[in-house]
């Protein structure tokens, strides 16, 4: 994402649409190895994504240059890592996708958990590792079309938009769990799978945008390793709470994650926008 924000400065959101939307392609691809390899041990998924995941930074490190639009900074500053979080808008657009990173990767390790529980409700069988891969994957189309209609809309219209959809999927996953038909469960799922990642990228190009150009790497990365962390809570709570409750109420812990997102993004429409790099460190 900072090499993409290096290349661009218009057309910002449209690129990270494209690179989000590889990046769920990506994490769906395992799920796809599976139901290719199932006959084969488990390590074949292991060893094939590893491969990929080497050459792919091989491929980076040979054929991408630095961004034309690149700027160093002149020296070390770790105070950097905190400075940023003193910027309003920064601020808001990080807590945005704090709140999308508490739902979205809970909901991709718990999609084959969601599939299993319906078939046990209703006697169905799906094949796993194929709608698995399938329902992360449609995410990548919605992360691409964000990023083209970011040319049209504001970054901050598409992500609250994504938001306000993945959150109410995470109020309804009880009568969709409910229901008896399998064909409109799995359309909910793609719904879901579509709309937990268009906000994704806009994130991202919200965070670059209100970041100083000299600390813009920086900023990227303690968003995402904060977002990450996140994910690490979030599925390890609904890991413990799926053995303590049903089911079916399960997935409502993820919905303050969406909401949370939805009242930063509300704060951030009234934020002034498109600050001097002097103004970003220093406007509160």
């Amino acid at each position: 994402m900072k090499i993409a924000a290096d290349y661009f400065q218009k057309g910002l959101g449209k690129s990270l649409g494209f690179l989000v939307g590889a990046l769920v392609l990506g994490t769906s691809f395992p799920h796809l190895v599976k139901s290719l390899t199932d006959d084969l041990p488990w390590k074949t998924v292991i060893y094939t994504t590893s491969f990929l995941a080497l050459a792919g930074g091989i491929i980076l490190v040979i054929t991408v240059p630095d961004g034309p639009y690149r700027k160093v900074g002149k020296k070390f500053n770790f105070s950097a890592f905190f400075t940023v979080f003193r910027i309003r808008a920064f601020r808001a657009a990080a807590y945005g996708y704090f709140g999308h990173m508490w739902e979205l990767y809970a909901f991709w390790t718990f999609i084959p958990f969601l599939l299993q529980s319906f078939g046990a409700l209703h006697d169905t069988n799906f094949n796993l590792p194929l709608w698995s891969f399938i329902i992360i994957a449609v995410g990548g189309i919605s992360c691409g079309l964000g990023g083209v209609l970011s040319e049209r809309f504001s970054p901050k219209l598409i992500a609250s938009f994504a938001l306000s959809i993945s959150g109410i999927c995470c109020l309804l996953s009880p009568v969709f769990l409910i229901q008896p038909f399998p064909e409109v469960f799995l359309a909910f799922l793609l719904i879901w799978g579509l709309s937990i990642t268009a906000d994704s990228p806009m994130f991202s190009t919200l965070v670059a945008q209100n970041s100083p150009e000299t600390s813009r790497g920086t900023a990227l990365t303690i968003v995402n390793c904060v977002g990450f962390a996140i994910t690490i809570v979030s599925i390890q709570a609904l890991s413990l709470l799926s053995q303590e409750m049903n089911p079916k109420y399960l997935f409502l812990i993820l919905a303050p994650g969406p909401i949370f997102g939805l009242i930063t993004m509300i704060k951030l429409r009234f934020i002034k926008p498109k600050l001097s790099e002097k103004e970003l460190y220093f406007y509160n």
